[in-house]
């Protein structure tokens, strides 16, 4: 095995998991993100020698996937124009109750505002490495993270405990 075998094998075990997770949030689909995630580290390994000497090289991975999924998607969404069809895949994989809420919630929040989130708080990165990774200007980094929170908060609070904890306030 070649040393770019083996630093490119290290790299695939000790990011790919993560990826796939930060992916899939961002896209809202697991299925969809492992496709995107698997062509982004064929695209990696192809160019690892250039690929393996960016600062983050995790990053490039993470960017590519999205914007695979992404033209995946609108692929898909043209296609099924064209045939007139309908899909009802809304398949949620279940792997606890939080994971589902989250990913749930995240569904329900503006594709630029879940990006945001997930790259700030499931993938630890600063509001200027988003704008490295993706292009979008800082402030607006921090303003889709705003209002991304305050639209999970939405759909993340717990109604029946919220208005319980109320009407005890009230008495």
């Amino acid at each position: 095995m070649t040393r770019d075998a083996e630093d490119f094998d290290t790299f695939y075990a000790t990011s790919s998991r993560r990826v796939t997770a930060h992916v899939a949030m961002m896209v809202g689909n697991r299925a969809e993100a492992e496709d995107a995630v698997a062509e982004a580290y064929l695209r990696a390994w192809n160019r690892w020698h250039r690929i393996s000497a960016y600062d983050d090289p995790e990053a490039w991975v993470r960017q590519v996937a999205y914007r695979h999924a992404v033209s995946a998607w609108r692929k898909a969404v043209n296609r099924l124009r064209a045939h007139r069809s309908e899909t009802t895949d809304r398949h949620v994989e279940a792997l606890n109750p939080d994971h589902v809420a989250i990913v749930a919630a995240l569904r329900q929040i503006p594709a630029d505002q879940r990006r945001v989130i997930v790259l700030h708080h499931l993938a630890g990165r600063s509001v200027a490495e988003i704008h490295r990774e993706t292009g979008i200007p800082p402030g607006t980094v921090t303003t889709w993270l705003a209002r991304g929170r305050r639209a999970l908060a939405a759909h993340l609070t717990d109604r029946e405990t919220y208005e319980t904890g109320r009407e005890h306030r009230d008495v």
